[in-house]
């Protein structure tokens, strides 16, 4: 899979250096180059690379700058070129591809840019799986058409059920929780939980801004849970599908889930290959 380049540095020189080294890097066009930040940001909304080899400190509108202005619309993968190295915490807390120092050595480029389209080919599956995990909210809200040809589902019996979870109408999932709490108990619906989290014996439901705390372990819960709208995503976490407002990537194959209240989980690479197979493709 080829990688779309834009470099982006306020010296000629530099930018030449970048240019000279990407065909020697596996898989690498270069779409574009920008000699200023705003040049910068012009060209990436109208290019939209997948990488941005982007120096730090230019006149004007520096490198974390220009990725402020571009921030809303398609953000590609950065990978830091500067002769200065105070800069890399703050590079990777905006969640860099690499921090590579002036004078750019070969094969210190060559890992970095190695890294950037492995990271590339991570964000293709990821956007795969949103549109999975579009399909599985649709499907969720108007019911899968398996069902409605007799096709079975797989899941627990409601002799399968955790403690404390009440079956639903249909006797297959959960349709409600029992919470015991300060003396007394309710039932939560399972359709009003946002995302679930697991702590050691106990797990989390958080609802809203309340957390409720139940004895169970998260595989046990898990089996009891319509898959049509929870997944687990993390071996501590289990999330509402109809929660999920978007996914961004992450370091090492990981990637961020962004709930609708803003909430960031992570969902690992060994969950995100459980979520294709438990939506069936």
């Amino acid at each position: 899979m080829r990688v779309r380049v834009l470099i982006v540095d306020d010296e000629a020189l530099a930018r030449q250096r970048v240019g000279r080294l990407l065909p020697k890097a596996r898989a690498g066009d270069v779409v574009g180059e920008a000699e200023s930040g705003h040049e910068a940001v012009t060209m990436i909304r109208a290019l939209q690379p997948d990488l941005v080899c982007l120096d730090v400190q230019m006149p004007g509108l520096d490198g974390f700058g220009v990725l402020r202005e571009v921030d809303g619309g398609p953000v590609p993968m950065v990978l830091f070129v500067t002769a200065y190295d105070e800069h890399a915490q703050r590079a990777f807390d905006v969640h860099a591809v690499d921090y590579v120092l002036k004078p750019v050595d070969a094969d210190r480029f060559r890992a970095a840019f190695d890294k950037a389209r492995k990271q590339r080919a991570n964000a293709v599956a990821a956007e795969r799986l949103g549109e999975l995990l579009d399909t599985v909210r649709r499907l969720a809200d108007g019911g899968a058409p398996g069902e409605a040809a007799g096709a079975a589902v797989p899941g627990p019996t409601a002799a399968g059920a955790s403690v404390g979870a009440a079956p639903s109408a249909s006797g297959r999932y959960a349709s409600r929780i029992l919470v015991k709490q300060d003396g007394r108990m309710f039932f939560v619906k399972t359709t009003e939980i946002d995302w679930i989290e697991a702590d050691r014996n106990y797990v989390k439901l958080h609802v809203g801004k309340t957390a409720h705390t139940i004895r169970e372990r998260i595989s046990h819960l898990e089996e009891t849970l319509d898959p049509r709208l929870f997944v687990r995503i993390h071996r501590s976490t289990i999330v509402n599908l109809n929660r999920v407002r978007e996914m961004q990537q992450w370091f090492s194959g990981d990637y961020v889930v962004i709930l609708e209240d803003g909430t960031r989980l992570r969902l690992s690479r060994h969950y995100r290959d459980r979520v294709e197979r438990q939506v069936g493709v």
